[in-house]
């Protein structure tokens, strides 16, 4: 009774890359992740090896997992990929406490972060408003 409708588009899928437990904040990781959305793999890439933010490190290998991914699992070719999506979510917060004068204790909080960078073969364009 249920319709299965066989669509074959010539649309590429999407390959993605999910690093938990990045220890950084989503507000130090969303300005970084901004930065390289839409651009290049290469480009992407070149950016994060010049940052002199520490997390760069860990996006630039969550990039590189899923430059591996797209090559050997859907064979794309990689001078053609481009970042779709990149985004972070929240994961733990440590709670710490440090101490401090006459006998008390201030709480420390460390945050966790969940990152997730999709790459794409072709680029999709987006317009908004009636610029384009």
């Amino acid at each position: 009774m249920s319709k299965k409708k066989n669509k074959k588009d010539n649309k590429k899928k999407d390959v993605k890359s999910v690093n938990k437990n990045v220890r950084s904040s989503t507000r130090k990781l969303n300005p970084i992740l901004k930065a390289i959305v839409g651009k290049k793999v290469d480009i992407a890439l070149r950016n994060l090896t010049f940052s002199e933010k520490r997390i760069s490190k860990d996006v630039k290998k969550t990039i590189s997992s899923a430059v591996a991914n797209a090559e050997n699992n859907f064979q794309y070719d990689i001078d053609k990929l481009i970042v779709k999506e990149a985004y972070c979510g929240k994961q733990i917060v440590m709670k710490r406490f440090r101490p401090r004068a006459k006998g008390r204790a201030a709480p420390i909080k460390k945050p966790y972060s969940n990152l997730t960078i999709v790459l794409s073969e072709n680029k999709i364009m987006e317009k908004h408003g009636t610029k384009s």
